[in-house]
C-alpha cells in the first residue's frame, strides 16, 4: 500500500459517513415555537465544539478499519498540520486536514493557507464534513455529506483565484527550513494594493515587463522575489479574509456546496433553511418550525401555569 492507496481508502470510508449520526451531543427539542426561534438564532454557536468532536471521532472511526492496521495508525496532531497523519511504513506520510462545516452559517469559514510547496508529493488531502442536528435545530449531529479533495488542488485553486499582480499579491512564507519544526512557516499570505492610481499604473508597467508567463502564479523563489519587490516598493495591506475555503472557487468544493444546499432536511432543503433562518421574517420562521418540526405554539393557559 502506498500513500495514494491510503488516502483513497480513507476517502472511501469518510464518504460512507454521509447520513450517519454522531452520538456526541443531543440538543433537546424546544417545547414551544418561541423557544425554537430563539434556539435557531444560537444553534450555530455549537459549531466549534461539535466540529472538534466530529474530528476526534472521525480519527477513531478510521482507526477501527482493519485495512489500515497492517500498515500503520491514524494519529491526530493537535496542534499541527494536517489534523491527522498516518504513522507507519507508508512514505511519504499520508495526511488529512479535517474541516467540519455547519451549513446554516453564512459560508465555509475555514481557511487554507498552506503553500503549494507543502504538497509536492500530493500526500495531504482535505476532508470537509458538513453536519447539522438531525432535526435542523435540535437532535444529534448528523453528517449530511463529505467532500475529500487534494490539498495541492486546493492550494493551486486558491493561488490562481487570488493572484492578480499588482492589485493582489500572494506571497509564500520565507525559507524557514533551518528552524526547528515548531518554528517553521508554511502559510501563504494575501496582500491588497493600497497605493495611488498613479502608483498602480507604474506597478502595472513593471508587471507587464515580466511577460505573459510572468502573470502566472509560481511558488518558486525566483518568482516570489518579483512579487516581494512590488510589496516593498508600494503600499499593500494584509488581507485578513485571505484563503477562506468558501471563496477560492475550487470546483470540487463548489459542487459539494451545491449538493449540501440541495439536501432536504426536515421538509426543506438546507439552502432554504439557511435563507429562512438567517432572515428577520420571524412569522415565516415560526410557521416553518411549526409545520416541519411539529413544535407547538404556547397557549395562554400554559404561560399562566
Amino acid at each position: 500500500m502506498n500513500t495514494q492507496d491510503v488516502i483513497r481508502l480513507a476517502s472511501q470510508y469518510l464518504e460512507r459517513l454521509s447520513g450517519n449520526t454522531f452520538d456526541v451531543l443531543d440538543v433537546s427539542k424546544p417545547v414551544t415555537v418561541d423557544a425554537a426561534v430563539n434556539l435557531s438564532k444560537v444553534i450555530s454557536k455549537l459549531s466549534p465544539l461539535v466540529g472538534n468532536l466530529i474530528e476526534f471521532n472521525t480519527v477513531e472511526f478510521l482507526n477501527q478499519q482493519n485495512e489500515f492496521t497492517e500498515f500503520g495508525k491514524w494519529h491526530r496532531q493537535d496542534p499541527g498540520f494536517p489534523d491527522t497523519i498516518f504513522l507507519g511504513i507508508v512514505q511519504p506520510t499520508p495526511g488529512l486536514e479535517l474541516k467540519a462545516w455547519f451549513p446554516l452559517a453564512t459560508e465555509i469559514t475555514a481557511r487554507f493557507k498552506d503553500s503549494q510547496n507543502h504538497f509536492r508529493f500530493d500526500q495531504t488531502y482535505v476532508a470537509i464534513l458538513a453536519w447539522l442536528p438531525d432535526k435542523i435545530i435540535y437532535g444529534k449531529p448528523r453528517i449530511l455529506d463529505v467532500c475529500v479533495v487534494s490539498g495541492l488542488s486546493v492550494a493551486v485553486a486558491r493561488d490562481t483565484h487570488y493572484h492578480n499582480p499588482p492589485d493582489y499579491l500572494v506571497l509564500e512564507p520565507e525559507d524557514t527550513t533551518q528552524r526547528t519544526a515548531n518554528l517553521q512557516q508554511t502559510n501563504t499570505s494575501g496582500y491588497k494594493f493600497q497605493g495611488s492610481a498613479e502608483e498602480f499604473l507604474e506597478a502595472k508597467k513593471i508587471v507587464d515587463s515580466w511577460g505573459t508567463q510572468g502573470k502566472v502564479y509560481k511558488p518558486t523563489r525566483e518568482y516570489q522575489r518579483l512579487l516581494r519587490e512590488l510589496r516593498i516598493r508600494y503600499e499593500y495591506r494584509l488581507d485578513t479574509n485571505f484563503a477562506k475555503m468558501d471563496r477560492i472557487v475550487h470546483p470540487g468544493i463548489e459542487e459539494f456546496k451545491r449538493r449540501v444546499y440541495n439536501t432536504e432536511v426536515s421538509g426543506m432543503t438546507v439552502g432554504r433553511w439557511n435563507k429562512l433562518l438567517s432572515s428577520r421574517l420571524e412569522g415565516s420562521i415560526k410557521k416553518s418550525l411549526q409545520d416541519y418540526l411539529q413544535i407547538r405554539e404556547e397557549s395562554i393557559d400554559e404561560i399562566i401555569d
